[in-house]
């Protein structure tokens, strides 16, 4: 690539008209969110064995976030700057399949671990 190639290119992404938050940057920062939520309660039924229910709610938090970031990368009709959320619907791609992967595990594992019934544990 040369300079002149790589100069034209900065000088189209600097003119990008999109600025501060747009519908696109919502959605995949609210993707994000749900992935993070996702992560964080997938994280702690992992490590501290927390139960069925915080397993379920990472593995749907995950599968939201999934969601969500396929939605606005598939709706975005430009790339980075261009104010549509690529870049966040990426992130949230990314962070969703964490926590849905987190939350199957837990799940996966609360199955295979023995029930205690009746002794208080």
């Amino acid at each position: 690539m040369s300079v002149h190639q790589l100069l034209a290119t900065s000088e189209i992404l600097a003119q990008s008209d999109a600025s501060g938050l747009t519908a696109g940057r919502l959605w995949s920062l609210l993707g994000v969110a749900v992935g993070l939520v996702g992560v964080m309660i997938g994280a702690r039924a992992v490590i501290r064995r927390a139960g069925r229910r915080s397993a379920v709610v990472a593995l749907v938090a995950g599968s939201a976030g999934l969601l969500l970031g396929g939605l606005v990368v598939l709706a975005a009709e430009g790339g980075p700057g261009t104010g549509y959320g690529i870049v966040g619907g990426f992130l949230a791609l990314t962070i969703g399949s964490v926590a849905a992967t987190l939350g199957a595990y837990a799940l996966w594992r609360n199955r295979l671990s023995p029930t205690t019934s009746g002794n208080g544990g």
